[in-house]
């Protein structure tokens, strides 16, 4: 070990070029990068069994053990690589930790995005022989890149901010420095390693060395919405409990209404962004949507007598649809290697494929009841598993919001009927429509499982959420209002 670090964390991400600097770093002498060791779906590389003597079932039992393993591995300094959706339960105590070196790995953020296209489509992750190489055009998604951007500048963003409180450093390299023997052998002095390089490792070849615009096949698509992007905007939009970003690029404004929609995840966004459309008598295709930070800023300057909303939908009612939409099924929208993970490793009841007529209402209730415990240790940062849009309690992702914008009012599902009209005559509606009525869950309702087993286990998963918005029990509010 140096005198300075024990060992160290590389921070990057997919497709920031993370394997080639594995591979510099292993070349010096003493030194073992020892791949994504808290990759949720492996540990280290895909195809090992275990790492340094941990299975993945072992290493999520206990991450810090596995931190403890590679700070003590043999050589004189060892490490691992982190990407923004691998176990954060591994994260902080590194990042607390002024023995564990710091290194961040950046790319630029459009090459990293069509990157990660091309190899998706080709299939091809690694290159090492020039002669093997598959090319592809893919087409540029604005809504997927504007995504992608966020959440890792807000990772970014948050180690940044960590690491300036904790008072710490950290030795930032590019991609393109990747290959630069001067400044890998700077690393490897910044590291306090005796180790030096004589040239880099050519053994991993770039894979797509063409021009962005010639990689993609609506390169003026690109270039617009890149052009829109304020690359300079630093707000935090951190993706896990406690703390989330706005998530701006998923808020509605109407066509013609000065009415702008905060969305919830989870909750009843299709039946609020159809009521928007029929609102203005257009299609749901001409709503304002998928715009950054910076053009929502000036939707709202162009609309200086605007009202923004959210709407709430009941945690247990929240987690039930969630569930049937994402969880049970297979088909398109679900989480498969979520579902996957819950079913393998943490044996969820869920059925191995889509349920058919065979599945039972007792199937069902066993199953979601599993899904709530497993809400409650996802919540609780106790699992690998990442906590989503659509389940992270709804009061955190209104603080999120609040980093943005506030909304004007919070209204609630079970009162969107006359809430959404009421809302629509303050900005000069005289006859708004009503909002159209909820699809039902699939393939078994709340109402023909519920008990208050299932009450308690979603009030003590949302504790938060109950409180801060007074919710009641789901099948009282049911009878309150008529429906049970």
């Amino acid at each position: 070990m140096s005198d300075r670090f024990d060992y160290f964390i590389l921070l990057a991400d997919m497709r920031t070029g993370s394997n080639l600097l594995e591979s510099q770093l292993n070349a010096l002498d003493g030194v073992t990068c020892h791949g994504e060791a808290f990759n949720p779906y492996f540990a280290g590389l895909p195809k090992l069994d275990d790492l340094l003597g941990f299975t993945v079932e072992k290493r999520d039992r206990d991450p810090l053990a596995l931190l403890d393993a590679i700070r003590a591995a043999p050589g004189e300094m060892s490490g691992f690589r982190f990407f923004s959706d691998h176990d954060l339960r591994a994260l902080t105590p590194a990042l607390n930790d002024p023995r564990c070196a710091k290194i961040i790995l950046t790319r630029n953020a459009l090459d990293s995005y069509i990157s990660w296209k091309i190899a998706v489509e080709t299939k091809q992750w690694k290159l090492v022989n020039i002669k093997q190489r598959r090319e592809a055009q893919v087409a540029f998604d604005s809504d997927e890149f504007t995504r992608q951007f966020e959440s890792r500048q807000a990772f970014q963003q948050m180690v940044l901010n960590h690491l300036q409180k904790t008072g710490q450093t950290a030795f930032y390299i590019t991609y393109d420095d990747l290959n630069d023997v001067e400044v890998l052998n700077g690393l490897a002095r910044w590291l306090g390693v005796t180790g030096r390089l004589e040239a880099a490792n050519d053994h991993l070849k770039r894979q797509n060395p063409a021009p962005a615009l010639s990689k993609v096949t609506n390169p003026d698509e690109m270039a617009n919405a890149v052009s829109g992007l304020d690359v300079f905007n630093l707000h935090r939009t951190p993706n896990f409990e406690p703390r989330r970003g706005p998530a701006v690029s998923r808020y509605v404004g109407a066509s013609k209404t000065p009415l702008l929609y905060l969305p919830v995840r989870g909750g009843p966004e299709f039946d609020v962004t159809r009521w928007m459309a029929d609102l203005d008598s257009v299609t749901q295709d001409d709503l304002v949507i998928g715009r950054n930070q910076k053009q929502m800023r000036r939707w709202m300057q162009d609309h200086p007598k605007h009202r923004k909303f959210t709407v709430v939908r009941h945690p247990l009612a929240r987690a039930h649809s969630v569930f049937c939409k994402h969880i049970l099924r297979t088909g398109p929208g679900a989480y498969v290697a979520i579902r996957n993970m819950l079913r393998k490793r943490y044996e969820l009841p869920l059925p191995a494929d889509d349920p058919d007529t065979s599945y039972t209402p007792d199937q069902h209730y066993a199953a979601f009841s599993g899904f709530l415990t497993m809400l409650g240790h996802i919540l609780a940062g106790q699992t690998p598993i990442r906590v989503d849009g659509t389940w992270c309690s709804q009061a955190q992702t209104l603080e999120g919001m609040a980093g943005f914008a506030m909304p004007d009012q919070i209204l609630r599902e079970d009162e969107m009927a006359g809430a959404l009209p009421a809302l629509a005559r303050q900005v000069g509606h005289a006859n708004p429509p009503a909002p159209p009525s909820s699809a039902p869950d699939m393939p078994f309702t709340l109402a023909q499982i519920y008990d208050t087993a299932l009450e308690d286990k979603a009030a003590e998963a949302y504790q938060r959420d109950y409180l801060l918005f007074g919710f009641e029990d789901w099948k009282a509010q049911k009878i309150v209002k008529g429906e049970g």
